[in-house]
């Protein structure tokens, strides 16, 4: 069963992780944690014009956890709040409702469908959603 979530391209997600680390003076940061599992996730964001120019993460996190903050990484320079936002919602919708995967620039996201029928991991797998959501509700 556990072998549909932690499939071989969830692994190498999870093990190329880009944009390690934090940012010496983000415009905004979050911090979010897991009550389930433990797992964390520290955004640090720079925002100009309503678009991100920089960021940073540290993740602390199951494979699951891992591999949706590399496809965060991979996408979020040049993303929008409202994308973000929006990207954030179809998430939540494909997970718990069974709706649509991302498309366009965050179809990699797609890999993590087989999660919804894993309550329990969910958490982990929006906590970088979570804190990117925080940090960008953080911009005045």
């Amino acid at each position: 069963m556990l072998d549909d979530i932690y499939n071989t391209k969830i692994i190498e997600l999870a093990s190329d992780i880009v944009s390690l680390g934090r940012l010496d003076n983000p415009d905004t940061s979050a911090t979010k944690v897991s009550r389930l599992c433990g797992s964390k996730v520290t955004v640090d964001i720079k925002i100009k014009d309503n678009v991100v120019i920089d960021f940073a993460h540290d993740v602390k996190a199951c494979a699951l956890g891992q591999a949706s903050s590399s496809i965060m990484a991979k996408n979020i320079i040049g993303s929008s709040k409202e994308e973000l936002y929006e990207v954030s919602e179809t998430m939540v919708n494909m997970l718990k409702n069974n709706g649509p995967v991302p498309e366009g620039k965050w179809s990699e996201l797609a890999f993590l469908q087989p999660v919804k029928d894993y309550k329990s991991r969910h958490s982990s797998t929006m906590l970088t959603f979570e804190a990117v959501n925080e940090a960008m509700n953080n911009i005045k």
